[in-house]
């Protein structure tokens, strides 16, 4: 067995380097946040450049399928400066969830739209609740008829106001099956939720008689859905390795500019200590996140235990990072003027999508035959 690589490649620091210098321009923390009070939180002109121009919507979809022939090492890297930024586009819904779902389909109509979604030329979202946990049964709150009319209601769908097209999972008279729906289509409802997390809309989809596109029959559908959670598990360990750093990194800068009694704040030992156990936190999560992001993008047999180890400590050391930033930032962190909160959002938000951290730990005991305590 070979060990996995869990540095960074020069081609995957060309691409950190690209997405960085166009979310420093376009979605500084700042912007972000100024975003947050209008009537459209969602940067979709930022979508469109990273998506159709940067390419990032099918870096790791095969070239004949319109993608980038890259792999989910470098979706992990974007994931990671996304999550530097909390940058409000449709990424995990998308890029990871749909685009991840369409690649366990095999039929030439799943084939069409993953071309389309790859390309940037439609945003996409995988109708499940943003909470569901790879090891979950197949999603059945969607009926599907012989004709393929779909019934059912779906909450909590992440990026669904924004998308265009609609990957449902859905019970027909012989299991389970995936369809396409356009949200533009009659008896089609999106109606957005009032989120935690400012930057990552999340809404309900209600399906009334809708007629859909088939793109899976039932032995393929549960097996994409499963793949494409566990892939959107993989890749947001990394945008959670992201949230941490901006956390630790700002805190950092804050606590060398911040003076009390004369000197810096950061120069005090208490602090030092936190900061310290907080970077050595850090550290452990970018090998947990990058090994997760590797072992999924070479088809490792250890793939499952990978993802699961990674989001059962990243969810945590985010939402830790984003605590420690707020509080070391003392009164104007806990202000809606500074963006720290955004990442305190975004982090909790995270530690429950695609499986809380104890759910990724039960499966991981049960990985590794860890008998139950």
């Amino acid at each position: 067995m070979t060990s996995a690589n869990l540095l960074y490649t020069d081609v995957e620091d060309d691409l950190r380097a690209s997405v960085r210098s166009l979310l420093g321009d376009r979605s500084d923390p700042n912007d972000v946040l100024a975003k947050c009070e209008s009537d459209q939180p969602y940067n979709l002109e930022l979508w469109h450049t990273l998506s159709a121009e940067l390419g990032v919507a099918g870096l790791h979809v095969p070239e004949k399928l319109g993608g980038q022939g890259a792999s989910l090492r470098e979706t992990a890297v974007v994931a990671e400066e996304l999550g530097r930024s909390v940058a409000p586009v449709p990424f995990l819904g998308s890029t990871v969830l749909a685009t991840s779902a369409l690649l366990g389909c095999s039929s030439e109509t799943a084939t069409a739209l993953l071309e389309r979604l790859a390309t940037g030329a439609i945003t996409g979202a995988l109708a499940v609740p943003l909470s569901t946990h790879s090891g979950a049964p197949f999603p059945d709150s969607v009926r599907a008829t012989a004709d393929g009319t779909l019934t059912g209601r779906v909450g909590a769908v992440a990026d669904a106001v924004v998308a265009e097209t609609l990957i449902i999972p859905a019970i027909g008279d012989s299991g389970p099956e995936l369809y396409s729906v356009d949200t533009s289509a009659d008896g089609v409802g999106v109606s957005p939720l009032r989120a935690l997390d400012l930057t990552r809309g999340i809404a309900d989809v209600e399906l009334a008689g809708v007629r859909g596109t088939r793109l899976a029959e039932p032995e393929l559908a549960d097996g994409a859905v499963r793949e494409a959670l566990r892939t959107g598990a993989a890749v947001l360990a990394s945008e959670q390795l992201g949230l941490a750093q901006w956390c630790l990194d700002e805190t950092v800068r804050y606590v060398r500019e911040r003076h009390q009694f004369g000197r810096p704040i950061g120069s005090f030992q208490a602090l030092k200590h936190r900061l310290a156990d907080l970077w050595l936190e850090l550290v452990s999560a970018r090998a947990a996140a990058r090994h997760a992001a590797d072992t999924m993008a070479t088809g490792g047999a250890d793939a499952a235990i990978s993802v699961a180890t990674a989001q059962s400590y990243c969810a945590e050391v985010a939402v830790h990072a984003a605590e420690e930033c707020i509080q070391l930032h003392g009164g104007i962190g806990m202000t809606w003027e500074h963006p720290a909160h955004l990442f305190l959002k975004r982090a909790k938000s995270d530690q429950l999508a695609l499986g809380r951290p104890g759910q990724h730990r039960a499966a991981l005991a049960e990985l590794v035959d860890l008998p139950p305590s």
